[in-house]
């Protein structure tokens, strides 16, 4: 038997608007900007919604028609589930079908994208508990595998996931760590007791992501036959290969037109034609073998960028400078018991943010242009740091 664990990742942030100096202890609307304006939270996930939500889980629900067997898993952030029910609430209502079918699981994570985990321990759980509520209450799941922020992960996060009895646990499968191991097997965390490790097979998750529409890739263009050439090659070593990439990958990263809706399609067919042949959900991919073995990450591996850590975020000193202030005001934030502000404060712990900071060159470095929402790194920071004056002033008051 061959299993193949499709997950995929739906987030949309809560982006602040441009916010000039002269808003601070003026104007405490962050978030609503023009409609018009690269910042527009509205405009954003309306475009998305009809380039990638709507015909991707279109494409899903017909491969669960046609293949009863056929199975995906999300991760959905709480950002994400506040403005689809605002702006395109039959998304939830679709999902929640998926689930309620038993063909989609959902993954627990923070409700704001964030990387508390790395600056504030109970903080991170607060948010996880807000995500777990959420998606109790709108797709009525109960999460059992954890996937952190942007994959990030290290030894101690699965020690957190195996105490607090997760069942599994999403890292990325870089070679630095792996070595000459394949990951296309199930793992055991080192030093956990029950909790079960998955990997992203990053060069077949990857070969979809972010080459299937470059023309100057040796590969291009990348056929389903090819494609599934390769899916056989891959279970030569390990019979479970884990598909880990965005939603927004179909549609909105390589458009319509690449054909990349009518390629995953084949690819799904095609494999699930074959005998012996599965699509698992994250809990099932757990659950195929045995752990082969142990994999400890003393440090930090991501999924972002080149080097696979947390520089994607914490590279540069304006990044490290906010993140900074931002979590020194956290304990005085909540000493107020201010809903409304800290909810404001939370949305900024969203990692985009930090993200549209970096100011990395060459191939990361288009890659973080392309998602931002400013004109500059240095916009970026700059609107984040008046805004995080502007609730300095609001907390003082409080």
């Amino acid at each position: 038997m061959r299993a193949i664990c499709l997950y995929l990742h739906i987030h949309q942030p809560i982006r602040y608007r441009e916010y000039p100096i002269f808003d601070v202890g003026n104007n405490s609307e962050y978030f609503d900007g023009d409609l018009n304006s690269r910042q527009s939270n509205e405009r954003i996930f309306k475009k998305v919604t009809e380039k990638s939500y709507r015909p991707m889980l279109e494409l899903l629900k017909k491969q669960m028609q046609s293949h009863p067997d056929f199975k995906v898993s999300f991760s959905i952030t709480g950002t994400w589930l506040e403005q689809a029910a605002k702006w395109a609430p039959n998304l939830i209502t679709e999902i929640r079908q998926m689930v309620a079918k038993g063909q989609a699981e959902i993954l627990a994570e923070t409700y704001y994208h964030s990387l508390a985990f790395f600056f504030d321990e109970a903080e991170f759980e607060t948010q996880v508990d807000l995500h777990a509520r959420a998606v109790k209450k709108l797709l009525g799941a109960t999460p059992k595998v954890f996937r952190n922020t942007e994959l990030a992960y290290n030894d101690k996060l699965a020690h957190w996931a195996d105490e607090k009895g997760y069942t599994g646990i999403l890292a990325e499968g870089w070679d630095k760590v792996l070595k000459k191991k394949s990951p296309n097997y199930v793992y055991k965390p080192a030093g956990c007791e029950n909790l079960k490790l998955l990997l992203k097979n990053y060069r077949l998750s990857d070969d979809i992501a972010f080459r299937f529409s470059d023309q100057k890739w040796k590969e291009w263009p990348l056929t389903s036959k090819k494609y599934l050439n390769w899916l056989d090659a891959a279970c030569l070593d390990g019979n479970l290969v884990n598909l880990f990439m965005d939603f927004e990958t179909f549609g909105e990263h390589q458009w319509a037109d690449t054909g990349i809706f009518e390629f995953m399609g084949e690819v799904i067919d095609k494999w699930l034609q074959e005998s012996g042949n599965k699509f698992v959900t994250v809990s099932e991919a757990c659950n195929l073998t045995e752990p082969n073995g142990e994999i400890s990450m003393p440090d930090t591996v991501t999924w972002a960028d080149s080097e696979r850590d947390l520089s994607a975020w914490l590279s540069n000193d304006m990044q490290k400078d906010a993140m900074k202030k931002l979590y020194d005001l956290y304990p005085r934030i909540l000493d107020t018991k201010d809903d409304k502000l800290i909810s404001d404060w939370r949305y900024l712990t969203t990692s985009d943010h930090s993200y549209s900071m970096c100011t990395k060159y060459w191939n990361d470095g288009d890659v973080h242009a392309y998602f931002s929402a400013y004109a500059s790194p240095y916009e970026s920071y700059m609107y984040f740091m008046n805004i995080l004056r502007d609730i300095e002033y609001r907390t003082k008051k409080a």
